[in-house]
């Protein structure tokens, strides 16, 4: 799994007294959360938004879509994706956003790892992907796609401290 090479507060955003959050709790946070919102950007560079379910999994988080939506759509034209999770709390948590490229490069192996993580991770039925043959299959039996973005950077914002902490890899 990667690690950051660089851990640090940026003071411009920071309370004087905040501690950069640690490499550890981001990725816990990151292998925790139940929701994520993905952006991607348009063929003709409007952002699109929307909320999804991924897993962190061998230092990149992963996550599916179908070759008709609109993030796939997005991701054929631009790989460049922005990943966040957190907490609708201005006074404690943590929001933690991943920015990286989205890569459909993916081994049988990893593919089984991230299948195996989609599926205690909620109920243990909806999630329940299979993979074979280097494909990814939803729990109904159709194949959708799987993406995995590795973080270029990871920005880590601690509320109540009000600390902004960046991660760099």
């Amino acid at each position: 799994m990667s690690s950051p090479v660089s851990t640090a507060v940026d003071p411009r955003y920071s309370s004087p007294r905040a501690e950069a959050t640690s490499w550890e709790q981001t990725r816990e946070i990151l292998e925790s959360a139940d929701i994520f919102w993905l952006t991607t950007v348009r063929a003709d560079g409007r952002p699109h938004l929307t909320p999804l379910v991924a897993v962190w999994v061998e230092g990149a988080v992963h996550f599916t879509t179908g070759p008709d939506e609109q993030k796939f759509r997005n991701l054929s034209a631009n790989p460049h994706v922005i990943v966040s999770t957190g907490h609708a709390d201005w006074q404690s948590g943590v929001d933690v956003v991943v920015e990286g490229a989205a890569e459909q490069h993916q081994s049988q192996e990893l593919l089984d790892a991230v299948a195996t993580a989609f599926g205690p991770k909620w109920d243990g039925d909806t999630w329940n992907f299979t993979t074979h043959d280097g494909q990814f299959f939803h729990p109904e039996g159709f194949r959708v796609e799987i993406f995995s973005v590795r973080p270029v950077k990871v920005l880590a914002f601690a509320k109540g401290t009000f600390g902004h902490t960046l991660h760099t890899f």
